[in-house]
């Protein structure tokens, strides 16, 4: 029994070293909505902020849109534009957040 319990526990333990650079991956399947952290969220955000031209980062997210990030930017007139990003944080494209009622859209900076 004890043979067993170890193999389970390093089992566990090189899954969680394996997912451990893809922010755990394996454990969630599905990534997308999930937010961006540490340095994917600092490169993200520093990236799509230059395309949109400033602003405030209102909320970012993983594999979005068939983008590997996402990035929600509000600029100075309220208006919300949506960056997309590639996994080497170049970007795709963007296009205005009509997910949020009521807003202006912000200019398409494809």
């Amino acid at each position: 029994m004890d043979r067993k319990i170890k193999l389970a526990a390093a089992g566990a333990i090189a899954a969680v070293a394996v997912a451990g650079g893809t922010g755990l991956a394996l454990a969630g399947g599905n990534d997308a909505d999930r937010p961006l952290a540490g340095s994917a969220l600092e490169r993200a955000s520093d990236a799509a902020l230059e395309h949109a031209g400033g602003g405030t980062v209102v909320e970012t997210e993983v594999g979005d849109d068939g983008a590997a990030y996402g990035v929600e930017i509000r600029s100075a007139d309220g208006s919300v534009v949506e960056v997309n990003l590639d996994e080497r944080f170049q970007v795709i494209g963007s296009t205005p957040d009509e997910d949020r009622p009521g807003e202006v859209d912000g200019p398409e900076a494809g």
